[in-house]
């Protein structure tokens, strides 16, 4: 769990609150970032350093909300709201955390609105009351709030801001959401949850009964099958993205599209028995993918 310390009494993500300057509090996002996290470091290593610098504090923000809201003792809605606060404190006043302190700068620096930011909280509540999705249109709900804020902010940062980009990196982000889901069916299946829509189990002849026994079988089969195929064509739809942006950003977004895909590659190969084993990507693959992606862009577009 990533510094969650005590303050007054209460367990709150993000720093001990105090009098930070802004170089101490970029400073902290990005030890925090670089700490924990080894894709951001892998992915970011050739980014414009001045891109690197605002992303530090939007990673700091997104662990410290997840942290706050899979992890922490204590009532976690008021932890949520006591993160809200601060946050809100970026738009109006003068926020105490370091990691909110830097990312009041990036705000200020990007126009960035609240929006994403209580999206993300957002989807941490909902982790609180919900652990169970009807349909797929209620995961792509949730989707909506806990993995495709984190593509506005990142074309904020690149400065893409508009709607048309939004929506590409919605199917990006929301495939890369997904293709972890089906990653960790059965680390989910531990903490209670189940993201695999309630619909396509029926629709397979396969229960959430069958789910928690661990019940392989050629129905979950053909099940995994049909979710990983649904979302390979969230990744091909979020492709066009990458045409649409230059230099460095086409290769992050390229590498991350290979990523995801390499996880479903890695489903399809253990026959989608994810209810017994956790396809993951070995050093080597994640080398092998790390180059397949950025050396067709920077041939064509150069390393800028």
């Amino acid at each position: 769990m990533a510094d969650l310390v005590l303050m007054r009494g209460r367990l709150i993500a993000g720093g001990l609150a105090g009098s930070y300057t802004v170089e101490e509090a970029f400073a902290y996002c990005r030890r925090l970032a670089e700490g924990h996290y080894e894709n951001f470091t892998t992915v970011s290593w050739f980014l414009p350093r001045d891109i690197r610098r605002h992303l530090y504090p939007i990673y700091a923000f997104c662990r410290g909300v997840d942290d706050l809201g899979d992890e922490a003792d204590g009532d976690r809605m008021a932890l949520l709201s006591n993160w809200e606060a601060e946050l809100r404190r970026c738009y109006s006043d003068d926020p105490q955390l370091p990691t909110f302190v830097a990312l009041k700068e990036t705000i200020a620096r990007f126009s960035i609105p609240p929006e994403p930011f209580l999206r993300l909280i957002e989807a941490n509540r909902m982790d609180q009351r919900i652990s169970r999705y009807e349909s797929y249109d209620d995961l792509l709900h949730y989707c909506e709030h806990s993995a495709n804020p984190v593509g506005h902010l990142v074309l904020y940062v690149f400065g893409y801001p508009d709607e048309y980009r939004r929506t590409l990196a919605d199917a990006t982000c929301t495939a890369l959401q997904l293709a972890n889901f089906w990653q960790d069916v059965s680390i989910d299946l531990q903490k209670g949850r189940v993201y695999i829509p309630l619909e396509d189990l029926a629709a397979f002849n396969f229960s959430v009964e069958e789910l928690e026994a661990g019940g392989y079988s050629e129905p979950f089969r053909r099940l995994m099958a049909f979710e990983v195929q649904r979302t390979r064509s969230l990744f091909a739809t979020g492709l066009a993205l990458i045409n649409t942006v230059k230099g460095r950003l086409k290769v992050a977004l390229r590498l991350f599209t290979l990523g995801g895909l390499s996880v479903l590659d890695g489903i399809q190969k253990i026959e989608y028995d994810v209810l017994h084993k956790r396809p993951a990507l070995s050093r080597r693959t994640k080398a092998r993918l790390f180059i397949r992606g950025l050396l067709p862009i920077l041939i064509r577009t150069g390393p800028s």
